[in-house]
């Protein structure tokens, strides 16, 4: 039988800490904090664009998650990824209400013309659905362990040392299988 990996003790470490907040236990959010802070601020950084903003946002993400760690499922998502949508949607909800302050300072004809609908269009939705499924074609196309590899760096946020630790490789050889599956990948998509 295989170990954990520290990649997967982190995740079960994080995902014990959500629950205990679940149970409104405030060590265990001060845990959570600790494990995720840098990152999710890396997020909220990089969507509003100014330290200032960025860290408030983090507060209402930490605030967020006290409220909402009881709804967290680790059969449908990874803890890192549920914490950075959180991280995510909240830094988007800030850039959306400077943005709408602004257009609520202009003239109220300059604000009729400022005003866009946010949702894609039914071409984009029917395209962004094709390409999905063509995605998912030819990731699993792949050998199963590059496949699983790809989808761990690219969709669920571990570096390529994490997932070399986690196969019991040379970094090395984890960045080359990567390498070569995404050419393939990008082989595939290319055929259309």
């Amino acid at each position: 039988m295989q170990r954990p990996s520290s990649a997967d003790e982190a995740r079960e470490r994080l995902a014990a800490a959500l629950a205990a907040v679940g149970r409104g236990d405030r060590e265990a959010l001060r845990d959570v904090y600790d494990m995720t802070a840098a990152k999710l601020f890396g997020i909220c950084l990089r969507i509003c664009g100014e330290r200032a903003s960025a860290e408030d946002v983090l507060q209402t993400v930490y605030i967020k998650v006290w409220e909402r760690a009881g709804q967290f499922d680790a059969m449908r998502s990874s803890p890192i990824t549920w914490l950075a949508t959180i991280a995510r949607n909240g830094a988007i909800d800030w850039r959306r209400s400077v943005a709408g302050r602004a257009v609520r300072d202009t003239l109220p004809e300059q604000a009729a013309f400022a005003v866009a609908d946010d949702s894609p269009r039914a071409d984009q939705v029917l395209v962004a659905a094709e390409e999905g499924d063509r995605l998912r074609r030819c990731l699993n196309e792949l050998e199963e362990r590059t496949q699983s590899c790809i989808r761990a760096a690219f969709f669920d946020g571990s570096t390529y040392a994490e997932l070399a630790t986690r196969e019991n490789i040379p970094l090395g050889t984890m960045k080359s299988w990567i390498r070569r599956g995404l050419l393939r990948l990008k082989d595939c998509l290319g055929d259309g």
